[in-house]
């Protein structure tokens, strides 16, 4: 009897409907889960990249080098327009501007030195004055000298063209070296003394100073103490040959109009100081020192070199690095930018022995050793 009855109640029991056993249900719950992890994985993803942009702006914003950057890129476009295939050259002077030092450049006749320093003084609004080094010309022509007044019964001191904001020393040197050590104080100390009276130079202030390495009649070559008074030395050289074709094509296009007529300022002397002031900001890491120190201090034992760079070197490198870092927009400084302040700082301050300089070796040749020497820091 019970074996009959299970029948029975197996019939009775209860189907489940469709409803219920429809296998597709099961994966689209699973879907649904799923698709809601996603979402909210992507909502923690979306967090955390907007938490990492605004530590990026926050550490970009840590000094605000964008408008300084931007008129930097602005002033190379403005005078690349009419000095050709001469980049290097003209961050360099940017960078030297910012750095608050003076720049001597040597090039042979007819590669724009001249113009490259007018152009860049009319690019910045400040005073221009140009100076023409002669063997005759004395301290007084570029100092000032006291006149007598005839009516207030005093001696008065008439400022001479060096009082600017800007000066270019064209042919440096062809002055004898009465009148090149005139500039001694006032390139270092920025301030001339005459007559017991100190007079204190307008920032801002900076001496671009040419000299052709070619001729040496009627020259005087400069002394190292001068020499170690300028913060670079640039060296120009020939354009290549699509620079030069660029040059004559832009030179008919202009129509006999001059490029300083042509060029407008970029930037105002409240924005330089301000920029300048930045520089005081830029993070230097303990290792960057060590890496300037460690190349400087081989400038002085090694065997390829008669006289190697000064602590006042090594602060060159180091105030050049941090303007390098500056013009790309960074807070901090980086072995590149210390390898970029390198040549223009150091050429004009280690001596080649006698020796290696009638081989034909470079002053630059020597730091390129040196720097492959010293671990780079990472």
């Amino acid at each position: 009897m019970e074996e009959n009855k299970r029948p029975e109640e197996e019939q009775n029991i209860p189907k489940s409907s469709p409803e219920e056993t429809n296998p597709v249900e099961a994966p689209s719950n699973k879907t649904e889960e799923t698709s809601n992890i996603e979402d909210s994985s992507m909502q923690v993803n979306n967090t955390t990249a907007n938490e990492d942009n605004s530590a990026s702006n926050e550490f970009s914003s840590r000094i605000p080098l964008q408008e300084l950057k931007d008129k930097v890129d602005e002033l190379k476009a403005k005078m690349s327009k009419h000095i050709i295939g001469q980049e290097s050259f003209l961050e360099l002077l940017i960078v030297a501007m910012l750095s608050d030092g003076h720049v001597l450049i040597e090039g042979v006749p007819g590669v724009a030195k001249t113009l490259t320093a007018k152009l860049f003084a009319k690019s910045i609004n400040t005073e221009f004055n140009r100076i023409q080094f002669t063997p005759d010309l004395m301290p007084s022509d570029v100092l000032g000298t006291s006149i007598y007044n005839e009516k207030s019964k005093e001696f008065e001191f008439k400022k001479g063209p060096v009082f600017s904001n800007i000066v270019l020393i064209d042919e440096i040197n062809r002055a004898p070296a009465k009148t090149q050590s005139a500039l001694f104080e006032i390139m270092e100390e920025r301030q001339v003394s005459i007559d017991s009276q100190v007079f204190k130079m307008q920032p801002p202030f900076m001496v671009l100073a040419t000299q052709n390495p070619i001729e040496q009649e009627g020259t005087y070559a400069l002394p190292e103490a001068q020499l170690d008074r300028f913060l670079f030395k640039i060296k120009i050289d020939y354009p290549a040959l699509e620079d030069e074709i660029l040059i004559l094509s832009n030179h008919h296009e202009r129509k006999n109009v001059l490029p300083e007529e042509m060029m407008k300022k970029v930037i105002e002397t409240e924005a330089l100081a301000k920029f300048k002031s930045m520089l005081n900001d830029i993070q230097v890491e303990t290792k960057i020192f060590n890496y300037i120190a460690q190349i400087i201090h081989q400038t002085r034992k090694h065997p390829h070199l008669l006289l190697g760079a000064s602590p006042r070197a090594s602060i060159g490198v180091l105030t050049a690095a941090k303007a390098f870092a500056a013009i790309y927009g960074r807070d901090f400084v980086t072995p590149e930018d210390v390898k970029k302040a390198l040549h223009p700082v150091l050429n004009h301050r280690i001596v080649l022995s006698p020796e290696r300089e009638m081989e034909g070796m470079t002053s630059e040749e020597v730091v390129d050793m040196i720097v492959q020497t010293i671990e780079i820091p990472r």
